[in-house]
């Protein structure tokens, strides 16, 4: 219901856009009047639709339960279990993927006075943030963008700093990661 709610969301999105330039063309005196009106008339019925789609949908969507059992998604089809080695195996990276964040939690810690409340919550913020990555001579730079208040971009510009005090290698290369925070964007 989600992916379909962003289509309709989209398509209403684009027949603004449309009616945007449209009406700009004709207060630039680039459409004729008859042309614009009978335009303007079909994108409004085209938008009222796509409005009426999205009411429906985020009320349907709304009526759905968020959590069902496992056994009642997939009714009449038999539910995959992972192997034992699978299981473990998965619970391992898991594990690894954890404590990696409690190291980022701890490296922070000295520059991120809400680090108790709010540390996890961040060091999962900036993991899923965008990030250029760019091979260069002898290194692979990694610039994470900036987040969305200056003092937690200065956490993680710190964090890149004490990451790239550690001169790690990035795996199977011979290229030193550099890790830095995009300046601010004009």
């Amino acid at each position: 219901m989600d992916k379909e709610l962003r289509i309709a969301r989209a398509t209403f999105t684009k027949l603004q856009e449309r009616f945007g330039a449209m009406a700009l063309d004709y207060v630039d005196g680039r459409t004729p009047q008859a042309d614009f009106q009978k335009t303007e008339k079909k994108l409004r019925l085209e938008m009222e639709k796509a409005t009426l789609r999205i009411q429906k949908l985020e009320t349907r969507r709304d009526s759905l339960p968020t959590h069902l059992p496992l056994a009642e998604a997939k009714k009449g089809q038999e539910v995959v279990k992972l192997s034992t080695e699978r299981k473990h195996l998965t619970n391992i990276l898991k594990m690894v993927a954890f404590q990696i964040e409690s190291d980022l939690v701890e490296l922070i810690r000295p520059h991120y006075k809400r680090v108790e409340d709010e540390g996890r919550t961040l060091v999962q913020t900036i993991m899923q943030d965008a990030a250029d990555i760019e091979p260069a001579e002898g290194e692979l730079r990694i610039t994470l963008a900036p987040l969305s208040s200056p003092h937690r971009s200065q956490v993680v510009e710190s964090l890149c700093e004490t990451l790239n005090k550690t001169s790690t290698m990035f795996p199977g290369t011979q290229l030193q990661m550099r890790f830095a925070v995009a300046g601010p964007q004009s």
